[in-house]
């Protein structure tokens, strides 16, 4: 994992569509070398007003988003939720990587943070899983499932999400991101 340079956080906001805010490091990048995953900070503060985000490590490769997002119509999220049901080992370790997400989430945060927080009465809006999910026996966003696994392994939602894409990059030839390095592009300008 690394901070992101310039030329990363041009690529992040070709990749949203949108300029990229709170992202602290490029956690997983792609065969090609551009960001895959992004690791973003809990919290987005402008004086008074904030925006808890809940996704730690934010999957931004289009390719995956696309590929992912197919499963997701397919309904894997409610086939995740029955394998997780009917297995309490595959159970138990998703717990467990709910409880390591929320845990290296909350060590972000400040003591000002924290204090920030439990004044406007925000704190139980940082103490969420993966993807902001509360109970941790639900899955929610295969997308945010993905990018922790990439970024961290050990879940074992994102790891069956990863087994069953065909690849993890696009295609030789086909690298969409490639497409980000023209420099005509309104979100790579000043």
């Amino acid at each position: 994992m690394n901070a992101p340079t310039a030329r990363d956080l041009e690529t992040i906001a070709w990749q949203l569509g949108r300029p990229p805010t709170g992202v602290l490091a490029v956690a997983r990048r792609c065969t090609y070398g551009y960001p895959q995953v992004v690791m973003s900070h809990p919290l987005h503060r402008q004086g008074e007003e904030f925006v808890v985000f809940p996704t730690l490590f934010w999957l931004s490769c289009p390719f995956l988003v696309a590929e992912v997002s197919r499963l997701e119509a397919a309904g894997a999220v409610k086939r995740c939720e029955r394998q997780l049901a009917a297995d309490p080992a595959l159970s138990a370790a998703y717990v467990r990587s709910h409880d390591a997400y929320r845990e290296e989430r909350l060590s972000l945060l400040s003591p000002e943070d924290g204090e920030f927080l439990r004044a406007h009465r925000a704190w139980d809006s940082v103490e969420t899983g993966i993807a902001g999910l509360r109970n941790p026996r639900r899955v929610k966003c295969l997308h945010a499932q993905l990018g922790h696994y990439l970024a961290r392994g050990g879940n074992p939602v994102g790891e069956a999400v990863a087994a069953e894409l065909p690849r993890l990059f696009c295609p030789p030839g086909r690298v969409q991101c490639a497409e980000g390095d023209r420099e005509d592009l309104p979100c790579c300008q000043p």
